[in-house]
C-alpha cells in the first residue's frame, strides 16, 4: 500500500463526515492505493457513530476507537503504528490544511527525505500562509511558544505544530515507539527524535485555514509548555534512543 492517512478525531461530529468525504474524493483520484485511519479519541459526542457509519460504507477506511480520551499525540501514534502504507500522513480532522497538499510531499520522498512537514510560517517555506488567521491571543502565545521550542528543543523550524506531517514507513516505525508525549507537545517530540536519529526533514508551505472549532484552548498552550520541559529533560537524560536503531 502506498499511503496511509491518519485522522485523529475528538468531538468532531460537525466536521468528520464532510472532511472524510473530501479526503476520500482526493485520494480516489490518485494513481496509488491508500487507506484512511480514523482514530476516535474517546469522543463524547456523535463522532464514534459517524465514524462507524463511514467505515461500514468505505472499504478503504479503518476505525480505531479509544474508550477514553488519551490526547492527540497518543491517537496519532496509534494510527501511524497500525498503518500499512509505505508512506504515512497525519492530518487534522478539521481539514485546516487541505488534503491536496499531499501533492507536494512526493518530490521530497523521491529525493531521499524521511519526513515532510507542513508549515504555515513563510520563514520556513516561501508561500506558507494562514488564509484565516488565528485570534491575536493565539498568535501571541504561538510566537512565545516557538521561541521556547527553538531554545530548548528544535532549532530552525518556526512552525512545529502544523497538523500535516508525513513519514516513510521506516521513520514512523522508528520514531513512534520512542515518543512519550500524548498531547500537543507530541509534534515537537517527533521532530526532536527525528533529528537525533539523523532523518532528513523537508518543510512544505501550506495554506492554512483556522477552524472556529479548534480544540486548542489557553490551557493547551500552558500544558504544551510543560511538555516541552519534559522533552528537554528527556534530551538531557538520554531517554531518547533507548531502543536499538
Amino acid at each position: 500500500m502506498r499511503l496511509s492517512v491518519i485522522v485523529p478525531a475528538f468531538n468532531e461530529e460537525e466536521n468528520l463526515a464532510a472532511n472524510i468525504g473530501k479526503f476520500n474524493d482526493y485520494l480516489r483520484r490518485q494513481n496509488y492505493d491508500y487507506e484512511i485511519i480514523i482514530v476516535n479519541d474517546g469522543s463524547a459526542d456523535g463522532t464514534k457513530k459517524i465514524a462507524e457509519e463511514l467505515a461500514a460504507e468505505n472499504k478503504n477506511l479503518k476505525l480505531i476507537n479509544n474508550k477514553k480520551n488519551q490526547g492527540k499525540g497518543a491517537a496519532v501514534r496509534q494510527g501511524l503504528l497500525s498503518a500499512r502504507g509505505e508512506y504515512r500522513l497525519f492530518i487534522d480532522a478539521d481539514n485546516a490544511t487541505s488534503i491536496n497538499h499531499t501533492d507536494k510531499i512526493w518530490a521530497f520522498f523521491n529525493n531521499g527525505y524521511d519526513i515532510v512537514i507542513g508549515s504555515r510560517n513563510p520563514r520556513d517555506a516561501e508561500g506558507a500562509r494562514q488564509a484565516s488567521p488565528q485570534p491575536i491571543w493565539k498568535r501571541f502565545l504561538g510566537i512565545c511558544g516557538n521561541r521556547v521550542i527553538q531554545s530548548l528543543a528544535v532549532k530552525g523550524i518556526y512552525d512545529t505544530q502544523c497538523g500535516f506531517k508525513a513519514f516513510t514507513k521506516k521513520a514512523a516505525e522508528k520514531i513512534m515507539p520512542e515518543t512519550t508525549i500524548n498531547r500537543w507537545g507530541f509534534d515537537v517530540e517527533i521532530l526532536v527524535i527525528a533529528e537525533i536519529i539523523g532523518y532528513k526533514i523537508a518543510v512544505i508551505p501550506v495554506r492554512w485555514i483556522n477552524s472556529p472549532n479548534s480544540r486548542v484552548g489557553i490551557k493547551g498552550y500552558f500544558s504544551s509548555f510543560l511538555e516541552i520541559i519534559k522533552i528537554k529533560w528527556n534530551l538531557i537524560t538520554g531517554k531518547y534512543g533507548s531502543r536499538h536503531w
